[in-house]
């Protein structure tokens, strides 16, 4: 989740599995008086979208991703029940968001590059002013997006990584959707996948 000074926040990838988890995540905004204003999915994989529904009706949003995604809003059922996830009755995105879109929250935004091979539809999310990078699953601490699943491929994940994200400049700071930060310079010199 992103916030600025406004109080406006972005939600990213509600991955909320339980009911425990969708209250920390709903006390959380509560508590610090934020004003949800948008919702959006760097890819359509079930772990990223297993809280849509629960966001949508809380805090009446729509989910918003890039359209590449539709295999997996259309397969989310039997992803999910391959992986031990229920997912019923997916609240369908409407809203699409293409490169280079700015999507905003309060002052702030966030730029949006288009990042296939994890999956169709994956986007990193790039915000200049604070100098960093939401990256789901693209790219993590020497490590990078799995492959094996359907439409990843090596090669369009590389260029990804190496034509979008390895164009920012080496200081901004990484968030994958998985494990700890790491910094673009960092990944550069030592990701072994990238080499």
């Amino acid at each position: 989740m992103l916030n600025d000074d406004t109080g406006k926040c972005l939600i990213i990838d509600p991955a909320c599995q339980s009911v425990r988890e969708e209250n920390i995540l709903e006390n959380y905004i509560n508590e610090n008086k934020l004003l949800a204003v948008g919702m959006v999915n760097t890819h359509f994989h079930v772990d990223h979208i297993i809280g849509n529904n629960f966001i949508c009706h809380t805090f009446n949003l729509k989910p918003q991703c890039h359209k590449s995604s539709k295999m997996f809003w259309e397969t989310a059922a039997e992803f999910g029940s391959a992986f031990g996830l229920k997912v019923e009755n997916l609240i369908i995105p409407s809203d699409f968001v293409s490169e280079g879109d700015k999507i905003s929250y309060g002052n702030s935004s966030v730029e949006v590059l288009y990042t296939p091979g994890h999956a169709d539809g994956s986007i990193c999310l790039v915000n200049h002013a604070e100098r960093y990078v939401i990256a789901g699953d693209v790219l993590f601490r020497d490590s990078i997006g799995r492959t094996d699943l359907p439409t990843g491929n090596f090669n369009v994940l590389y260029q990804s990584i190496t034509n979008k994200l390895f164009t920012l400049p080496d200081d901004y700071t990484v968030y994958p959707g998985h494990g700890p930060e790491t910094s673009i310079g960092y990944e550069k010199i030592n990701n072994p996948f990238l080499h």
